[in-house]
């Protein structure tokens, strides 16, 4: 039992996604990598990182992070360099500035006005008076005109 428990952690371990032929000899390098490729997301796959992705997008733009690196690039200037070819859109989790501010503040905007609405309803729902669903002598003749049939 536990050895079919490891076979499956292995099949489904997102390390597979990178593949030998990507992994740099530098340790450190290597390190630097992966922790750069967590942050960023597989434009194929949406919000998986491209170290889980099998994607073939994902696939260059690991060994694009590596070149850079191999490069000389700063971990800063490898993901400005991405996200210059990219947009912001690669990135798992951008910075609120600029034009991400209204991804930002949609998911709150979006809860007040709903908020906002359902207030107004309960508050309208409560004012109704019994009256307004009474019937008028006209309507009571028809009524029972049409229950005594």
């Amino acid at each position: 039992m536990k050895r079919l428990a490891l076979i499956l952690a292995l099949i489904a371990s997102p390390l597979w996604a990178v593949q030998p032929d990507e992994v740099l000899d530098d340790p450190a390098l290597e390190a630097r990598a992966r922790a750069l490729s967590e942050g960023l997301r597989c434009l194929v796959c949406r919000n998986e990182n491209i170290d889980a992705s099998n994607a073939q997008l994902a696939r260059d733009l690991r060994l694009l992070v590596r070149e850079r690196l191999v490069a000389g690039d700063t971990d800063e200037e490898a993901i400005s360099f991405i996200v210059d070819r990219y947009g912001e859109y690669v990135l798992l989790n951008p910075p609120a500035s600029g034009s991400t501010w209204v991804l930002w503040l949609a998911g709150p905007a979006m809860l007040l006005l709903g908020g906002g609405i359902a207030a107004v309803y309960i508050r309208r729902r409560g004012r109704a008076t019994p009256e307004d669903d009474q019937l008028t002598d006209a309507e009571e003749a028809r009524l029972r005109d049409i229950l005594n049939g």
